[in-house]
């Protein structure tokens, strides 16, 4: 564990250029490891990753976390999206699902895949899910994190290396506290696609560095190519971070200034070509973006407060509100803090490293700057997702200070430091018992272990010792803290987490296998009890979708036709009205009311998945005429309501103001007569409290825009034909001016019994094909959203866009036709499909001229020839 002194470098290498740990742009000689051989270097890398994935298996066993207990990992959109994602990953990988990589049937009665899939699923490591069973999908998903974890640690104790050469064992130790930073353990490890971003920072940094030397130019760009496509959001982030630390080695190298511009500019073009290789994953992303349901504006609350924020850098605990997550251990703080009193690195070594640490500190909390690391966009939730390059830079400027050496004038002044902050932090929601046991006792080790490094590193027996004191208090203090951060986080009742899998789904999951009979019908999970993507978690055909990608149109369509949705509609639920259902195919649904086993298996008559209507313009005045306009027939009837007792509702344009109940006042009462015998349905899809009429009773939560509640059964019609409905709203809240259908059951039978479909429907992978009966004319209405990508033929004719019928896809006929057919290209890919085939090719030129470069060098003089 001893803290060898760097070797001496190859001509070329002036003593600036060695501080500053870059190379010259004409280095030729292989990058120097610091006097060890290439085994010691992959041993320390494998130590710190062994560390960080043991630590983070240690502490999930203490707090009984699977896959260590009973207590589910799948907090918040773990649970809600990523599992379920990472389970459809595994049904298209294993031929199931009936979809593929460019389109999604399970959800959303049908949605573009792709943008889902390069945001989601591309961490290589989600594609272990195929190699275990589909019920186990939690342990694929696990290791998902648990391996980017360990890769992004060992990755780390290369670079630093790369920065400043030195010890690889300390290295390692100090890349630990990168692995578990606060970012990892806060907002990461629920998040599999981001983690790829902690391997991301130090692959670029990599990348950097051969930018530095000289030397693999190919290979630095595929790294940036992997950093991107594995998740482009984090990729970003951490090609802008290696951005700046590139532009700080610049600054302190002792090279010419002709050198460093061509240093520069060979990065530059390892940065374009690299990103344009991974150009398809951001073309269809954008594109789907940009037709995608909005969300939820957001807005910048304004900065934490200073202390606040210094707060954060001491490890071991949780602020009770929004502030970038950004401790890496108690080891790297006290020697970032030891930085500016270490007399070995250069003053212009020191002030550049303490300016890009609160540069970057500080950009994390200026708007403009918050736009730039996040894609221009506020993001909904954490505005501070970029913190995980900030904890990267702090290991950084650890490792400046400790590769020096620091004696004990400059490990004092950083145990002053760090008192002094702990200080200032005490009183913080952030510090917390659990921070004062890190600060105190494991810093005590830590700065003791050091101290005697600095005294006494001469002597064996204080070198091992010292070293067991290290590796013993960093595991330790990593467990710990690891163990503290997600005890205090699952407090919160926002992190409580969900049951994924169960017996319970894995029962709903083999019902749906049972039925189903796509594309003939569909077997839809109906309202999600499981996750918020429980057509992709337990198979079938639903109308249930959450993602940031869910289409506009999807949210649009199935909303106007009284459905639910959250989230402002990035979260949409299957119809739960037979109407409903039937227009969508619907032939199998699970249905949680009152069941005894959670859920019970229902059957009903739908249409088929491709039907034919005369070209008409739709009936858009009602939810009830919307259903009818698809349907082709007249099957409710929507008397006018009229106001009879409680709280005077107001008339508005297409609808009512109904004000709030008073507590103890009566219910706001309208009344309406319907033909006895016919079903009631109440839709008020903003309304929030308890509706009661017609026998039924339910309770609403409706929140205008962000909750629409479905339409709703409310019971049979008396026989005197008068319905009376109740309302106690929680908050003032418009409903419909019809808000009340009387559902003919017998006239839907016979309506969908009356409907003209496709003889045979074939719908698989990204395409559809319809038999229609001979001289079909209108239009043939495919129960699917009408969203951008889809080009369809009739009887083999050129291929056209389709249009939109209240949401769902028209494909008109003409004068007679007998086949439809359509095929789905994601919007956005061909352009970047086009754009990295430019980069690959620019790529592939480079490689070929780099070999002719070096034979012809070998050919002329034996001499060696720079790579590039």
């Amino acid at each position: 564990m001893s803290q060898e002194t760097a070797p001496t470098r190859p001509a070329g290498h002036g003593p600036a250029a060695q501080a500053a740990g870059a190379g010259t742009a004409r280095d030729t000689t292989p990058a120097p490891v610091a006097g060890h051989t290439r085994g010691r270097e992959a041993g320390a890398a494998a130590l710190a990753a062994a560390l960080s994935m043991a630590a983070f298996c240690l502490a999930s066993a203490l707090r009984g976390t699977y896959p260590f207990g009973a207590r589910s990992r799948a907090v918040n959109d773990l649970g809600n999206q990523f599992v379920p994602f990472h389970a459809h990953l595994w049904d298209l990988m294993h031929g199931r699902g009936g979809g593929d990589l460019l389109f999604n049937w399970n959800s959303g009665y049908g949605s573009p895949f792709l943008g889902d899939f390069v945001t989601y699923l591309m961490n290589p490591f989600s594609w272990l899910v195929g190699l275990f069973p589909r019920d186990a999908v939690n342990l694929p998903v696990f290791l998902v994190t648990l391996l980017s974890i360990g890769l992004g640690a060992a990755a780390m104790t290369v670079l630093l290396g790369r920065l400043v050469p030195g010890s690889p064992w300390l290295r390692a130790l100090l890349a630990v506290g990168y692995g578990l930073c606060a970012w990892v353990l806060n907002d990461g490890s629920p998040d599999p696609m981001w983690m790829w971003g902690l391997v991301s920072l130090p692959a670029v940094g990599l990348a950097c560095d051969w930018c530095l030397r000289g030397r693999r130019w190919v290979l630095g760009t595929l790294l940036v190519a992997l950093a991107w496509t594995g998740n482009f959001y984090t990729g970003a982030m951490a090609t802008i971070a290696s951005c700046l630390v590139l532009l700080l080695r610049l600054a302190l190298a002792g090279t010419p200034w002709r050198e460093r511009l061509r240093t520069a500019g060979r990065a530059a073009g390892m940065f374009t070509v690299g990103v344009l290789l991974a150009a398809p994953a951001m073309t269809v992303s954008l594109k789907a973006s940009k037709a995608s349901q909005p969300a939820p504006a957001a807005a910048y609350e304004g900065a934490p407060g200073l202390t606040d924020y210094l707060a954060q850098l001491l490890p071991g605990g949780r602020s009770d509100h929004s502030v970038p997550n950004v401790f890496v251990g108690v080891l790297a703080l006290l020697l970032v803090a030891s930085l500016p009193f270490n007399r070995r690195v250069r003053p212009a070594e020191r002030i550049g490293w303490y300016a890009l640490l609160l540069l970057v500190g500080a950009s994390f909390v200026w708007e403009p700057t918050i736009l730039l690391w996040h894609g221009l966009a506020i993001p909904n939730g954490s505005p501070y997702r970029a913190s995980f390059v900030l904890s990267g830079m702090l290991v950084m400027a650890a490792w400046a200070s400790l590769a020096r050496r620091p004696d004990v004038r400059a490990l004092l002044g950083g145990a002053g430091l760090v008192a002094l902050l702990a200080l200032v932090g005490h009183g913080q929601s952030s510090v917390r018992w659990s921070t004062w046991i890190e600060v105190g006792a494991g810093g005590t080790l830590l700065l003791g272990a050091l101290l005697a490094l600095a005294r006494w590193r001469t002597r064996p027996l204080v070198r091992r010792s010292a070293g067991a004191v290290l590796v013993l208090t960093v595991f330790a203090s990593a467990v710990h803290t690891a163990w503290a951060v997600t005890e205090i986080r699952d407090r919160l009742p926002f992190y409580q987490p969900r049951t994924t899998v169960s017996a319970q789904s894995q029962a709903a999951a083999e019902a749906l296998r049972a039925a189903d009979d796509w594309p003939n019908g569909r077997t839809d999970p109906g309202p999600h009890e499981f996750a918020n993507n429980d057509p992709l978690l337990l198979g079938g055909q639903g109308g249930s979708y959450y993602s940031s990608y869910l289409p506009a149109v999807t949210a649009g369509m199935l909303q106007g036709l009284g459905a639910g949705w959250y989230i402002q509609g990035r979260h949409t639920l299957s119809p739960a009205d037979p109407v409903g259902r039937a227009l969508f195919g619907v032939t199998t649904y699970l249905d949680s009311t009152g069941a005894p086993g959670g859920f019970a298996v229902k059957h009903a008559p739908a249409a088929p998945l491709v039907t034919v209507h005369p070209t008409a313009a739709p009936d858009t005045r009602s939810v009830w005429s919307r259903q009818e306009s698809l349907l082709g027939a007249r099957v409710y009837e929507t008397p006018a309501p009229e106001w009879t007792a409680g709280p005077r509702p107001a008339r508005s344009p297409g609808g009512w103001r109904v004000p709030a109940t008073p507590k103890g006042g009566t219910w706001t009462t309208f009344t309406a007569s319907c033909t006895p015998g016919r079903t009631a349905f109440l839709y008020a899809p903003w309304l929030g409290g308890t509706v009661m009429g017609a026998g039924g009773k339910y309770t609403s939560w409706g929140r205008q825009p962000m909750t629409a509640m479905p339409i709703r059964e409310l019971g049979p019609v008396p026989a005197d034909g008068r319905v009376t409905v109740q309302l106690r709203a929680a908050a003032k809240a418009e409903i419909p001016e019809l808000p009340l259908g009387c559902l003919d059951g017998a006239a839907l039978a016979s309506a969908l019994r009356g409907l003209h479909g496709a003889a045979e429907v074939t719908a698989g992978g990204h395409g559809l094909r319809a038999e229609l009966p001979a001289g079909s004319t209108g239009t043939a209405l495919i129960s699917m959203p009408a969203v951008d990508g889809w080009q369809c033929s009739v009887d083999g004719g050129p291929a056209r866009a389709p249009r939109s019928v209240l949401g769902m896809t028209g494909v008109d006929l003409g004068a007679g036709a007998s086949e439809v057919s359509c095929g789905y290209r994601p919007p956005g890919l061909l352009p970047g499909l086009a754009a990295s085939g430019v980069a690959a090719a620019v790529l592939l030129g480079v490689a070929l001229l780099t070999r002719l470069r070096r034979r012809n060098g070998r050919a002329a003089d034996g001499g060696p020839v720079p790579s590039v």
